[in-house]
């Protein structure tokens, strides 16, 4: 066994008990997979990062679901280094990590940590049916064409007609299955539609979005930046939203609201970027003790 501190960060609040939380496990990147995914179910938490030494960057984050590693995710790069800032492992306003889908520039601007993320990525348009069917509505509840869009991770990216149907929505998980290997997905467990309505949860926002999860996660995710970031390349490509900056909100109806700034970086028609911003709230700090790697 080998002991590692971890930091428990709310991530796009800073207030405690809102926002999105996520475990960070400093210097836990060598650990198995397996360890890292035992982790996350014992926190009930959507994700965990794990940090290591890098060669080509700042710092190496894995990101795990109680399922399996992703290559990317949006909050839990906040509560990273909302963490390292909280324990001046930090030099400068600046950092790039180093993650499965590629080298992330991470700037701290004030209390906010803006993350860029890669250059969007448009996939297939699903049957606005079939996305209706998996979120329990009808399919004129949507008022744009669904899509898989990606700035790291890919999300189907739904905008609906008003907030009654963004509170209506339920997730049919037997249909996420099924949508899910038709789309190509390892599983079901990053195939669920990221629900959007282009008004906010409050008079700052201009977007408010759910993403509904499938097992064995928990049933809702609270803030995803990873999402929010697909979410408003897709805005912005479809000519939804005209101002290069806005503010997205998430997470009201579970009583944990968070917020992001969303830039654009390059013209609608050829983004090079999406930044995505929100500060981090520390809540929790102490160690764990884990099997180390090949133990």
């Amino acid at each position: 066994m080998a002991s590692y501190r971890f930091d428990w960060v709310d991530a796009f609040t800073d207030k405690p008990f809102a926002g999105n939380g996520c475990a960070v496990v400093h210097g836990g990147a060598a650990l198995d997979a397996e360890v890292c995914m035992d982790v996350v179910r014992e926190t009930s938490l959507v994700e965990c990062t794990f940090t290591g030494p890098s060669e080509v960057a700042d710092i190496r984050v894995r990101y795990f679901l109680a399922s399996r590693e992703i290559p990317f995710a949006g909050h839990p790069t906040v509560a990273t280094v909302a963490a390292m800032r909280s324990r001046g492992l930090i030099d400068g306003d600046s950092l790039v990590l180093e993650t499965g889908a590629g080298l992330v520039r991470v700037d701290l601007d004030g209390p906010l940590i803006e993350m860029t993320q890669v250059a969007p990525q448009f996939g297939i348009c699903p049957d606005p049916a079939r996305v209706a069917h998996v979120v329990g509505l009808m399919p004129d509840a949507i008022i744009a064409p669904p899509q898989m869009v990606s700035t790291g991770l890919p999300f189907c990216i739904t905008v609906l007609r008003d907030q009654g149907d963004l509170r209506a929505a339920r997730l049919n998980v037997d249909a996420l299955r099924e949508f899910a290997a038709d789309m190509g997905h390892q599983g079901a467990d990053m195939a669920e539609p990221f629900l959007v309505t282009l008004s906010g949860a409050t008079s700052e926002g201009d977007t408010y979005s759910r993403l509904l999860l499938a097992p064995p996660g928990p049933s809702e995710d609270p803030f995803t930046g990873s999402a929010t970031g697909a979410m408003g390349a897709y805005l912005w490509r479809h000519g939804l939203l005209d101002k290069p900056v806005f503010t997205a909100e998430q997470g009201h109806g579970m009583n944990r609201p968070g917020r992001a700034r969303v830039t654009r970086v390059g013209p609608s028609g050829a983004m090079t970027g999406i930044k995505v911003a929100g500060q981090g709230y520390v809540l929790m700090r102490g160690e764990i003790d884990l099997p180390e790697a090949g133990g």
